[in-house]
């Protein structure tokens, strides 16, 4: 039962996009099509998962033993970073288009805020391997949600008529916020 709490709790109640503001960059830039929306979302869910899992596994048996605890933060953008490597070179190959479509945005998940703030949230809170592994599915799929929900807000307001002002990113923004005003009506929900 935690573990569903776990996973609810991170896709909405603590949603890293629109209640952490971690992953903005990626959220606002590659959110104008739920097509690339959508690849964005699965290969974040992919990397923060097995980051999640690795970055566990390297703090718990290789920094804890060698008391290097204070190396973390190298040590998991290091395990980020050659994790979106592996993604990169999936989607290459598998997807060109989606890869041509997601552009620079697929380099950037390895400085994505949220992909580490996963790592990090889970080794502070001092969860355990399943735990944590379910936070990141958690986390990746809250961010997905997050940015496919936006993506097609935001192909709806291209239909829409706003005023001259409001138009581009100050709509964007605008939404975004709206956004994270209705994701915030989850933190009432009580998890215990």
């Amino acid at each position: 039962m935690d573990l569903i709490f776990i996973l609810l709790g991170a896709i909405f109640v603590n949603n890293f996009v629109l209640s952490q503001f971690l992953g903005i960059c990626p959220f606002l830039g590659v959110s104008k099509k739920v097509e690339t929306a959508a690849g964005m979302g699965i290969a974040v869910i992919f990397v923060i998962t097995l980051a999640s899992a690795a970055t566990w596994l390297a703090y718990k048996f290789i920094l804890v033993p060698l008391k290097l605890e204070y190396l973390y933060n190298i040590a998991f953008i290091l395990i980020i970073a050659s994790l979106v490597q592996l993604v990169e070179m999936f989607i290459k190959k598998s997807s060109p288009s989606l890869y041509q479509a997601l552009g620079v945005y697929l380099p950037l998940i390895t400085t994505n805020c949220a992909v580490l703030g996963v790592a990090v949230n889970n080794m502070n809170n001092g969860l355990d391997f399943i735990s944590s592994v379910v936070s990141g599915i958690g986390a990746a799929a809250g961010f997905a949600l997050a940015i496919v929900l936006f993506a097609g807000i935001r192909e709806r307001l291209e239909r829409c008529n706003i005023p001259k002002a409001f138009q581009g990113f100050p709509i964007t923004l605008i939404t975004a916020g709206l956004m994270a005003i209705a994701f915030l009506g989850f933190s009432g929900m009580s998890m215990s």
